[in-house]
């Protein structure tokens, strides 16, 4: 054998490893690639339905949306309303309602100054005075409470 025939044998050689090395990969390609097709074909199985269920949530989504608006503007509708009767209410009877109880508040207090007995009110302005150098309990109770000696003649 001279070494053209060796070369020519090992090429032939390297050509049968190739061969059979593309042979088996094409092979496995093929088995993924029908795998990916009857993934495909059964997503799109089960995509159909669930676009179709789909849709029909939205419909009704809608629908109810629909409901919920009309609902709303109801309401919205009745808050006006009730608006508009608490003003009118309020202007209607508000201000005979407001006289009224400022009378009855000014005859309750005529009335308890009637019934105030006179030793007591002059009591009450002998616990006003002050003694030199010390104050009178009761005028400091006054003090501390923050009121005028007006208001307590009143």
């Amino acid at each position: 054998m001279s070494g053209g025939e060796v070369a020519g044998i090992l090429v032939a050689v390297f050509w049968a490893i190739l061969v059979s090395f593309l042979a088996v990969v094409l092979v496995r390609l093929a088995q993924t690639l029908r795998a990916t097709t009857k993934l495909v074909a059964d997503v799109t199985e089960q995509a159909v339905p669930l676009l179709a269920d789909a849709s029909a949530t939205v419909r009704s989504a809608q629908t109810q949306l629909d409901k919920v608006d009309a609902i709303a503007s109801d309401v919205q509708e009745v808050t006006s309303n009730a608006s508009a009767l608490s003003t009118t209410v309020a202007s209607t009877f508000g201000g005979p309602l407001v006289k009224v109880a400022a009378f009855g508040y000014g005859v309750r207090q005529a009335l308890g100054r009637r019934a105030a007995p006179e030793p007591e009110r002059a009591r009450g302005a002998a616990r006003r005075t002050v003694v030199v150098g010390r104050t009178v309990p009761a005028a400091r109770d006054r003090k501390r409470s923050g009121r005028s000696s007006r208001r307590q003649k009143d």
